[in-house]
């Protein structure tokens, strides 16, 4: 039941404000699925974190409060109300509360949540952020599922056991129509039925589902993903090694590659898949545009700075290097956006959001190219990213910063091969070649902030990419293919302690981060 990665989905995207993906877009999302699934209004709702994962130790700092709050109000992430959703519940009489214990999770990212309706009734969740703001329900008020957002979900809870089912899933099927997927799982005195839908169900359709003998209790979830599955999905391409056999690479640019791949998985035109990406793009822009314009915010370590890059070039302070110093200030800018709670698009995360918009942006306004050049430069950035989505992650948590910055290092590369009319190789090689320099890298932000070091890790990915594409381009060999690469780094990711992680070690625990952190707390108060 695994889906193929889409470009919008798991890649490029969420549009978001906010420090972290996995943190913010990934409890807001989620929280946007508890709150369609409680019936009535929402009363309050606790979110307990294991005391061994990492957000039991960040929730507060990388903004998960505030994106679960979000969710459950319905406020989206590019709302200008969105930083203040936690006071928003609490006028609105909301009560959402945040603890820790003991519980074993498996993931470093885990929630369990228990909503309670205006009619006393709870509704009882487990669920994980798994990196790049994609999510996964695992449980319903005790039941094993999963949900990742991408389909319309139907969960109808039968008093009655499995063997009963039969007759009463043929009616069911009769109403709905067929399913994508039915899984069906329960007990001795209740089952669930779960069926995902590529399309919509009318209210009179759940209306009759309700009014069914033995059924206890419909449950309906709309999709929260930009890009929707259906069942049956074949991508032209799943890895790197795939897509240099296929006749696609032979006669097509990457862009177009990826452009394919994505029409194929979202059931779309060629055309459309450009069209969302140039709208991307232009929100990518505007934050750049933001950044170098200044921006402020109260709960965070650095000041606006990537308008000095301008400045001492205009006094011929700086090493010459013009494209470095326009990519330096672009990525720069696009921190600031996202720490100052702007608009970013997380590429492949938040916490790593400046290194690729910032390279293609900062190198397509220096060398006078068009949008036309950037937006096929993403594109083809966006089908490394499915290739890493695929067989590996985007979560610090699980594999640390290589998988986040090292990442969108590698994708850009990519993006700048595409940019000065390289091959489909040639892109696939520079990608390689710029992962297979940031393998081990740590996971360590400062006061609980994704600021410092997470803006030189940025700013470093983007010169390891233009350096990695001048290289290929220049006919350098970079010895190892790309999947065995993003294999390696994978591997590594789950050999590092988990200190090195996220939060839990590194620079996040010298004396100057713990005084930086008092110092913010005491800040707010």
């Amino acid at each position: 039941m695994k889906m193929p990665p889409s470009i919008f989905n798991d890649v490029i995207g969420p549009v978001m404000r906010g420090p972290s993906s996995s943190h913010v877009a990934g409890a807001a999302r989620i929280a946007s699925l508890v709150r369609q699934s409680v019936k009535g209004k929402i009363q309050s709702v606790d979110v307990c974190f294991d005391v061994n994962g990492s957000l039991a130790e960040s929730y507060n700092g990388h903004g998960t409060d505030i994106g679960f709050a979000s969710g459950i109000l319905g406020i989206e992430l590019t709302d200008p109300r969105m930083p203040h959703a936690l006071q928003i519940a609490k006028e609105n009489g909301v009560q959402i509360t945040f603890s820790v214990s003991d519980y074993g999770a498996t993931h470093p990212n885990y929630y369990r949540i228990n909503a309670v309706s205006d009619s006393d009734v709870s509704t009882r969740w487990d669920a994980i952020s798994v990196g790049g703001g994609m999510i996964e329900l695992q449980s319903y008020n005790g039941f094993h599922l999963k949900i990742n957002g991408d389909f319309y979900e139907l969960l109808i809870v039968i008093d009655a056991d499995k063997k009963a089912v039969d007759g009463l899933l043929d009616k069911i099927k009769n109403l709905t129509g067929l399913p994508e997927f039915c899984t069906i799982n329960g007990n001795s005195c209740q089952t669930l039925i779960q069926l995902k839908l590529a399309t919509p169900v009318r209210q009179e359709i759940l209306n009759q589902l309700h009014d069914m003998e033995n059924v206890e209790e419909v449950t309906y979830l709309t999709p929260i993903l930009p890009t929707t599955s259906r069942a049956n999905c074949r991508v032209p391409y799943v890895n790197a090694t795939s897509l240099l056999a296929s006749d696609y690479a032979k006669e097509k640019q990457m862009w177009k590659c990826a452009a394919l791949y994505e029409s194929i998985r979202g059931s779309s035109s060629i055309e459309y898949v450009i069209r969302q990406m140039d709208h991307l793009v232009n929100l990518m822009e505007q934050a750049v545009d933001e950044g170098l314009s200044g921006t402020e915010y109260h709960d965070r370590i650095l000041g606006p700075q990537s308008y000095l890059i301008g400045q001492a070039t205009s006094e011929n302070k700086l090493i010459p290097g013009n494209v470095i110093n326009r990519v330096i200030a672009s990525v720069t800018a696009i921190m600031e956006v996202k720490s100052s709670m702007g608009v970013i698009i997380a590429a492949p995360t938040a916490g790593s959001c400046g290194c690729l918009p910032g390279t293609l942006i900062g190198t397509a306004r220096e060398m006078g190219f068009s949008r036309e050049k950037i937006v096929e430069a993403m594109l083809a950035a966006g089908l490394i990213g499915v290739f890493i989505a695929e067989s590996a992650t985007f979560s610090a948590e699980v594999a640390g910063c290589q998988v986040e910055c090292g990442a969108g290092s590698g994708m850009a590369a990519a993006g700048l091969v595409q940019m000065f009319g390289g091959s489909v190789e040639q892109c696939v090689d520079a990608a390689s070649l710029a992962l297979q320099n940031i393998t081990g890298l740590a996971c360590d932000p400062v006061a609980n902030r994704v600021e410092v070091p997470c803006l030189g890790k940025n700013v470093m990915g983007a010169m390891n990419a233009i350096a990695s594409a001048n290289m290929i381009l220049a006919g350098y060999d970079k010895v190892i293919p790309l999947d065995e690469t993003i294999a390696a780094i994978y591997d590594i990711g789950l050999k590092m302690p988990q200190e090195l992680k996220c939060t839990l070690g590194g620079l996040g625990k010298t004396p100057a981060s713990a005084n930086i952190r008092k110092k913010l707390i005491e800040t707010i108060k």
